[in-house]
């Protein structure tokens, strides 16, 4: 496994993370303690030290899991989670955005978590207007004076908004969270060199676009109604795993998994500290842990 630096934090991450989205059930899967237990043990035993998440991904649900399957090994793990989303259904959040009620949201995560700290606290996918209410700001500046937050990031939901990406270091902004992956490069022309002229540390998310790049998934696949991707647009689906197949032809070297292949070509870009891939079981792990010691040219 490499690490690197996670921009301006002094955090030395591993350049594959976990992803953890799916634990909170829109994924197609209810998780047991036990089935992340075994998740994160794999991962740290093969070198993986960092973990995002979020408030919403179910109600703390996938946080409480973690937590749990951690418990007092708690300081092997750097940790990611989010705030300004409150899950209230499948696919359906209502959207907390004051600084009272995103005091409400740390606790609950602190608690869920079982941890006194956060290390990086992330806006989730606000709006320009919201991220902009300096209250929040000094809000998460005093958690993080009192050592509850140890650094603060941003998750953007456009990954071209340069209104918070240009921001960043300004406010003291030190992680850049943003939708990175072979089919979809829109960062690499303004979010990317700005985040790396800024020193600010990158997670790219979706790297495997929602498992497309997997190599699993042919056109024509069907998801069941419980998971996020029946949603997605069918016509953009179909065009994206076409262009799979040329991928897969073309670019990915013989014997190469596409799905290491499809981590390791987001961790080229030298913006890009690490990815966050997701896991829905141990093998999945481990294939995505081995990505970390390839390095494309």
């Amino acid at each position: 496994m490499r690490y690197r630096v996670l921009g301006s934090t002094g955090l030395k991450v591993s350049v594959i993370g976990v992803g953890t989205w799916q634990l909170g059930g829109e994924w197609g899967k209810a998780f047991t303690t036990e089935e992340v237990t075994d998740m994160l043990a794999e991962a740290r035993n093969r070198g993986v030290n960092f973990i995002d998440t979020a408030e919403c991904y179910g109600d703390h649900v996938a946080e409480r899991l973690i937590g749990a399957a951690i418990g007092r090994a708690r300081k092997d793990w750097i940790i990611a989670t989010k705030f300004g989303h409150k899950f209230h259904s499948h696919m359906n959040r209502i959207e907390p955005r004051s600084a009272g009620e995103i005091a409400v949201q740390l606790e609950d995560s602190l608690r869920a978590l079982g941890t006194d700290y956060i290390d990086i606290y992330q806006y989730h996918s606000w709006g320009d207007e919201q991220f902009d209410d300096m209250a929040v700001l000094e809000f998460l500046k005093k958690q993080q004076r009192a050592g509850r937050i140890r650094h603060i990031g941003v998750s953007i939901s456009k990954n071209t908004n340069m209104h918070q990406t240009g921001q960043c270091a300004s406010r003291g902004i030190e992680v850049l969270q943003v939708i990175y992956n072979r089919l979809d490069r829109a960062p690499e022309k303004e979010v990317l060199p700005s985040a790396r002229g800024q020193n600010v540390g990158v997670l790219a998310r979706v790297p495997l676009a929602s498992g497309l790049l997997s190599g699993k998934y042919k056109p024509g696949v069907e998801f069941p109604a419980d998971d996020v991707r029946a949603g997605h647009d069918r016509a953009l689906r179909e065009a994206r795993l076409a262009e799979v197949e040329r991928i897969a032809r073309e670019e990915v070297p013989a014997g190469m998994a596409m799905s290491q292949w499809a981590l390791a070509w987001c961790l080229k870009n030298p913006a890009v500290t690490a990815v966050i891939p997701g896991c829905k079981s141990v093998e999945q792990v481990r294939a995505n842990a081995r990505a970390g010691d390839i390095e494309l040219q």
